[in-house]
């Protein structure tokens, strides 16, 4: 009888799942190919040139931060668009998609400005370790001509998030999947034309991976915003959405206010990331394309609890909205389990795999046997990245964004960045433990998390006062 009772305390019935896979799923499906075809287009680009794919990876980790920022923006007014969703209202709903559009607006000015003036320093900051010098002159050359090309497809980006970030929040997860899915095939196709030169076009190497992403954004944006346009019926929220973008004062701000330290942490937790592989980078030209490789392929198998932490601020925060607070409670404690869970076999699987994905890369035997370690040491810590991942939305959801802004990205730059300094600095410790005790860091946003959702202090409706 107790066994029973601790079953049903953190899992679900097929009904419970059948409502969660309902909503992670196609946001799955959708990072699955988009990280997929990102293999992809890596094995090309590495397939033309080592130099070429360590080039696009360095570019990549600045878009990286780039396109978090943007997350944080869209995920700030999420919050408030899925409770509003979750409670009835419509024109809630549709000043936090205007909320999204003007903020991300801005980061997009910002961005661009900072990749044209100070581009070039800082993919300077990743050709510092030992190597070759002909291949660091090589990888600022394509980073840069990468970054450039890329940089057109930032707009079009832009406008896709804000869209498809409303359309989840309100239970449309089937469009931006399906959006997605072509646009990756989009990607794919015409990396393959342009980076080889298929169809008597010139080879284009790294920039023609470049074109393809750019081709491949404005595809996802115009699919996106034409349907979901065209059936206004099935998102009121678009009626008149563009007429004006005036918005209650008093709703502005409290957004704001949730907002800020979202976009912050996206902002300084993927820039503490992109730091990370910086550190690393100084220990040798090779880590850069080892942990390339890695990265990559990891982020393929990532996408389960990264769905599964979308799906927890979707869900959960539906039913907060709702006011349904002890069943919020109830089934985030069993999307947390199922979560992990997921990340215990995916993390097996990739084990067994590690030894030969770095094969298909053409690179030399060094890089593929790093990044081969990589590879374990992330399949590892994926429980552990899962649990704080799903922590993370958890208090996200509840609208708790300065306590996940310090769990976050206050936790990376005070722990996880000084151990990997003082690692590298003041030991004699190689790139492999000090990657894996830099990764296995995370276990104490786990456990802060725990602490922190056990409280309760998440558990709150952050509408419910508009229509009292």
């Amino acid at each position: 009888m107790k066994t029973s009772a601790l079953y049903r305390k953190f899992f679900g019935d097929k009904a419970f799942y059948r409502m969660v896979l309902a909503v992670a799923l196609p946001i799955m499906i959708q990072n699955g190919i988009t990280q997929l075809v990102g293999l992809l287009d890596n094995i090309m680009v590495g397939s033309v040139d080592t130099v070429q794919m360590t080039g696009v990876a360095i570019s990549n980790q600045l878009v990286f931060v780039f396109n978090l920022a943007v997350f944080g923006a869209v995920s700030g007014a999420g919050i408030y668009g899925a409770q509003f969703f979750g409670m009835g209202d419509t024109e809630g709903v549709r000043h936090a998609f205007r909320f999204k559009l003007l903020i991300c607006g801005t980061l997009l000015v910002l961005g661009c400005g900072i990749f044209l003036f100070l581009g070039e320093d800082l993919i300077g900051l990743y050709l510092k370790g030992e190597g070759d010098p002909a291949n660091i002159e090589g990888g600022m050359y394509y980073a840069k001509e990468y970054l450039y090309i890329v940089m057109i497809g930032l707009p079009p980006y832009v406008l896709a998030q804000c869209y498809a970030g409303t359309l989840r929040e309100c239970g449309k997860t089937v469009l931006p999947m399906v959006a997605g899915i072509i646009s990756v095939f989009v990607n794919l196709i015409f990396n393959a034309i342009l980076i080889y030169g298929l169809f008597g076009l010139p080879s284009m190497g790294s920039a023609g991976a470049a074109v393809a992403t750019v081709i491949s954004r404005f595809t996802e944006a115009g699919i996106i915003m034409i349907y979901a346009h065209r059936r206004k019926e099935e998102h009121p929220y678009l009626k008149e959405a563009y007429r004006s973008f005036r918005m209650p004062s008093k709703l502005f701000w409290e957004i704001t206010a949730k907002t800020l330290p979202l976009l912050i942490n996206e902002t300084l937790w993927s820039g503490g990331m992109a730091m990370l592989a910086q550190r690393y980078s100084l220990m040798h030209f090779n880590v850069v394309p080892a942990h390339n490789i890695a990265s990559t392929v990891t982020n393929v198998f990532n996408v389960a609890f990264l769905a599964m932490g979308s799906s927890i601020g979707i869900i959960v925060g539906q039913l907060l909205g709702a006011n349904r607070l002890e069943e919020a409670k109830d089934t985030d404690r069993k999307l947390i389990t199922f979560s992990v869970l997921i990340c215990f076999l995916l993390g097996g699987i990739l084990i067994l795999a590690s030894p030969f994905i770095p094969r298909v890369y053409d690179t030399t035997e060094e890089i593929r046997q790093l990044a081969t370690k990589f590879l374990v040491i992330c399949a590892v810590v994926m429980p552990v990245n899962a649990l704080a991942n799903a922590c993370y939305f958890t208090m996200r959801s509840g609208g708790k964004t300065f306590i996940t802004f310090l769990f976050d990205s206050v936790y990376l730059w005070t722990v996880m960045i000084p151990l990997a300094i003082v690692l590298q600095s003041f030991t004699a410790l190689t790139i492999v433990p000090i990657y894996f005790l830099c990764q296995f860091a995370d276990i104490g946003k786990g456990i802060i998390g725990l602490i922190l959702i056990r409280k309760g202090v998440w558990i709150q409706n952050i509408v419910r006062e508009k229509t009292t």
